[in-house]
């Protein structure tokens, strides 16, 4: 049994299914990625097996079955799978071809799991994402997030490409720098960068311990995109006149994988390269950090994506201003990247 496919997506891609750890010898994984129903599960070997989770027998959801060694057994029927989709146990009769559902290629990189949600045959680990300061930071220095979100994935995209809304959104402890900074963007190669510089300027409460005693700072930020949204924002602050350097960074993974047209899996992982074994500024970055996604990001795009009642951004005819260029470069090379993707899949068909 194959899932229904959508035209809206970017499928030759590898999406973000979840955090390496939520998978358990013990404990599968239910998600639902582009409007599929997956089930992931540890095998005896210790990698990681996705089926769609849908029996197609009577389609009753496999997670709701027994796992047992490499196989999982439909808890309606009885109907086992293997770890490729093929049926391998009918306690009703014979095993045809037609007993199968969808596997999909997993990997496991950067403490995440990755799924391909395309064509099989393109799978390559070689194009998981570089987030290779995740592995570069110790745990005690890592903030790791989840957060499903009830708004269309990229207008969450959007929220990060213009951080000019921290100066309304979070004035208590990101904000106050961004609307008066030197901001930004560019095209570079597959990816969108936006760039905000605030020279001289008072710190946020977040950036303040970064720079103690100072009382005034040089706090750089920007964020690269790449599809289908995928960003990683940098960050570093000194005090006024003082060159940074790559010890002074911080960098933090946003990634917005789609689980349905208004829904999204946020993942969120916040390292950084100065007071690593600071546990009482780990504490005070988390507490800040989740307070400004969960209880302020969260909350307003949720309201604003139920506001708009679509999907589509552009339906709406929404006022551009100048701290949307990086968004609306973001959401119109996705949109050249899909159509790419349709019309290549169109062309092979015909022929």
């Amino acid at each position: 049994m194959k899932p229904a496919k959508s035209v809206n997506w970017l499928r030759n891609r590898w999406y973000q299914a979840g955090w390496a750890d939520e998978v358990t010898a013990k404990t599968p994984l239910v998600r639902t990625i582009l409007n599929e129903p997956i089930m992931f599960y540890r095998m005896t070997n210790g990698s990681i097996a996705a089926l769609f989770d849908r029996c197609p027998h009577r389609f009753a959801p496999l997670s709701a079955g027994t796992i047992d060694g490499d196989i999982v057994t439909c808890g309606y029927h009885g109907l086992g799978f293997a770890s490729n989709g093929a049926c391998v146990a009918n306690p009703h009769g014979p095993v045809t071809s037609a007993m199968r559902v969808s596997a999909y290629p997993v990997a496991e990189r950067h403490s995440a799991l990755w799924i391909w949600m395309g064509d099989p045959v393109l799978a390559n680990t070689a194009q998981i994402p570089d987030l290779s300061f995740i592995d570069e930071t110790p745990e005690a220095a890592r903030i790791q997030m989840y957060m499903p979100t009830r708004a269309n994935y990229q207008l969450i995209t959007d929220n990060i490409l213009d951080l000019s809304h921290a100066d309304y959104l979070h004035p208590n402890s990101l904000g106050g720098i961004m609307v008066g900074s030197q901001a930004s963007s560019r095209e570079e190669g597959d990816t969108i960068v936006a760039e905000w510089v605030s020279e001289d300027c008072v710190p946020p409460p977040a950036f303040v311990q970064m720079v103690a005693p100072a009382e005034k700072a040089d706090i750089w930020i920007d964020v690269v995109w790449q599809a289908p949204a995928l960003m990683v924002l940098r960050t570093a602050a000194k005090p006024t006149g003082i060159p940074r350097t790559v010890a002074d960074e911080s960098y933090t993974l946003h990634n917005m994988v789609p689980e349905t047209d208004m829904s999204t899996h946020y993942f969120a992982c916040s390292t950084r390269r100065f007071l690593v074994d600071d546990a009482d500024f780990s504490a005070f970055l988390k507490t800040t950090l989740e307070h400004a996604f969960i209880d302020e990001d969260k909350p307003m795009l949720e309201k604003q994506q139920a506001r708009m009642g679509t999907p589509d951004l552009w339906a709406l005819d929404p006022i551009l201003l100048k701290v949307d260029a990086a968004a609306v470069r973001a959401r119109r090379k996705l949109d050249a990247l899909i159509a790419a993707e349709q019309a290549a899949k169109n062309a092979d068909l015909v022929s």
